[in-house]
């Protein structure tokens, strides 16, 4: 494979993950909707004073921000993670559920103090907003049945079949392996044609693949390769609340060396994803 080609590939698989990790589920969303006109930073006293942290989550996000059977009590990974923080802090978490559209125009308005939804970190967005330490680190793998020993890197996809969604950018990346792809609707109809023989593979977000395995346990599938551009998802804060983000990261690394984003992490993935 050329360099060129290697490095067109890395440009989607960067691409790929940044828009796999920006909530909702949607891997075409890359863009957030038009802020509002920002008002100023949080503090921390200004926080601890309140005595509450205000969360903006979707509540619609499995495994992330969901509710239980669909009208349960809220819960998901990030809402545990950032109820630890809260904890950490001293503070009291306060959910507000919001469309994903949204989301950035409610923390710009104050309506909520910081986003708990797999946001992933990127440079547009660090122009815009404070980003507390990454809570959440993701690769791009190849997924195929257990059996399958003839693939083992994205060089391996060349003349092979891929199943995936035409509107992902998984797509375009299994494309620019030299794969054919297969279109399917999402992430249960790619594994139903791998297991039935009709594709070699798929590609998508490891966090995707490591949720699905803890939910089913299906040994008839595997990762066969992985992507070495990752993604990282961290909270998200106005400008100006620096004291707020500085607390926060301290926060994260206590509940990291006791343990508690590590039990967090196994609970949703059966794996550590915290980095």
């Amino acid at each position: 494979m050329t360099a060129r080609l290697l490095s067109t590939l890395a440009i989607s698989t960067v691409a790929a993950l940044t828009l796999a990790s920006c909530g909702g589920g949607d891997e075409t969303q890359g863009e957030d909707a038009p802020a509002e006109e920002s008002t100023s930073g949080l503090t921390l006293e200004e926080v601890q004073e309140a005595g509450v942290l205000t969360i903006g989550t979707e509540g619609t996000y499995r495994p992330f921000s969901f509710h239980e059977g669909g009208a349960g009590e809220l819960t998901g990974y990030d809402v545990e993670i950032v109820t630890a923080v809260a904890e950490e802090l001293g503070v009291e978490p306060e959910f507000e559920e919001t469309q994903w559209d949204a989301m950035f125009a409610g923390l710009d308005s104050a309506r909520f103090d910081v986003i708990a939804n797999q946001v992933s970190i990127t440079e547009e967005r660090e122009q815009s907003y404070l980003f507390s330490a990454p809570y959440t680190v993701s690769n791009g793998v190849i997924v195929t049945l257990a059996e399958n020993d003839e693939i083992s890197s994205f060089e391996d996809l060349e003349g092979a079949t891929t199943a995936q969604s035409l509107t992902s950018n998984w797509n375009e990346l299994a494309r620019e392996s030299g794969a054919e792809v297969e279109a399917v609707e999402g992430w249960a109809q790619a594994v139903a044609l791998l297991e039935q023989g009709r594709v070699d593979a798929t590609i998508n977000d490891k966090l995707t693949y490591l949720d699905y395995q803890e939910t089913v346990g299906n040994e008839n599938i595997k990762i066969a390769a992985e992507t070495e551009e990752q993604s990282q998802s961290a909270l998200t804060f106005r400008q100006g609340s620096e004291s707020l983000v500085e607390a926060v990261d301290e926060a994260l690394a206590t509940l990291a060396e006791d343990g508690t984003l590590t039990e967090i992490s196994e609970k949703y993935f059966g794996a550590d994803v915290t980095g």
